[in-house]
């Protein structure tokens, strides 16, 4: 005799269909706002460009002024911007997931302020003047700081406030520290004062080249551990149960957030709160599913920071403001937010 499955469990296999349905649209329409904002990024300036112009110049290349911006300047730029919001975004995740800390982000746990003070002893002190010094400087600075935060938040006793506070002391003692060197030598004032707040302004093609092999590996290990930090997010023992190497997953993720943060870094400047905004806004929509988590974060983390730029070129014409104050202006209430909301309160 034939038995009715319940509705409820001919219904689950639907509605989890039908989730992963929407999330794959959602991610389809967060590449359609991408392209929008990379042609944003392409066609604004200090002075607007009509699309006739930027197809000319990607296309029909005459050597006219309006070719070679487009060709030599904005495309860098826009290129850069892509790769430099995947690495913030995705490492903001992955460093939110392996702390379980909610306000875990490059910016605030001091990580982009320790590959900004190495980068910036390297220039003064070292006389290193080229990016490919910088990247493997901003590597060993991040990677330090990220050890001193974890230790001076208390380790395996490490709550989110504690993080946070830890990252906060570190990236203010960081930051006097870079501002007294670049007031004590004028020559790295002089190389670093667009530099130190996050800047894509002086993207080349030599920029984009020279990072992109470490932002692709960065990206690519982190893309790869949406499984693993799944299963961390159960619980160390449960996680273990379910067959999840937590001693692999843990030392891959921080070579994954050391790559991503060091090479973005050293090819624009410290840029924060990217991390912190863009995951929260993804949870809303994926919920806690790690691997949705990051492939919403590699989309719309270059949404954000390009934004951000194309509005820092449009709002002071004809001068810029840096994307890195943008990004900052923007995060600083959200971030406000996030610790006053009850729930953090009580971590």
């Amino acid at each position: 005799m034939l038995v009715e499955s319940p509705p409820e469990q001919s219904s689950a296999p639907a509605a989890a269909r039908a989730r992963h349905g929407a999330r794959a649209a959602g991610l389809l329409a967060a590449l359609v706002v991408l392209a929008l904002v990379v042609v944003a990024s392409i066609a604004v300036g200090a002075r607007a460009m009509p699309l006739e112009q930027v197809w000319h110049g990607l296309f029909h290349f005459t050597g006219t002024t309006e070719d070679v911006v487009v060709r030599d300047l904005r495309i860098p730029r826009t290129l850069l911007g892509v790769m430099v919001g995947l690495a913030l975004g995705l490492s903001g995740a992955v460093m939110q997931a392996l702390t379980r800390n909610p306000l875990a982000e490059p910016g605030i746990l001091g990580v982009n302020a320790g590959a900004a003070a190495a980068v910036v002893s390297a220039i003064s002190f070292l006389g290193a003047d080229s990016l490919d010094e910088f990247v493997w400087w901003a590597f060993l600075g991040a990677a330090l700081v990220s050890v001193l935060v974890y230790v001076l938040g208390g380790s395996r006793s490490a709550t989110p406030v504690r993080l946070a506070l830890a990252g906060t002391a570190a990236s203010a003692a960081l930051v006097g520290y870079i501002n007294a060197v670049q007031l004590m030598d004028s020559k790295a004032l002089d190389k670093l004062r667009f530099w130190t707040v996050g800047s894509l302004a002086s993207a080349t093609t030599d920029t984009v080249t020279q990072v992109a092999p470490f932002l692709l590996a960065g990206a690519a290990l982190a893309l790869a551990l949406g499984r693993p930090l799944n299963a961390m997010a159960l619980g160390d023992d449960t996680a273990r149960a379910l067959g999840a190497h937590l001693t692999r997953t843990r030392v891959a993720a921080m070579v994954a957030i050391t790559l991503l943060c060091g090479a973005a870094t050293a090819a624009c400047g410290p840029i924060v709160f990217v991390g912190l905004m863009i995951p929260h806004l993804v949870r809303l929509v994926t919920g806690p599913d790690m691997r949705w988590v990051l492939a919403y974060s590699a989309v719309l983390s270059p949404v954000l920071l390009l934004g951000a730029d194309v509005v820092g070129r449009v709002v002071t014409r004809p001068g810029e403001l840096q994307v890195g104050i943008v990004t900052a202006l923007i995060g600083g209430p959200v971030f406000i937010y996030l610790v006053r909301r009850k729930r953090m309160a009580q971590l």
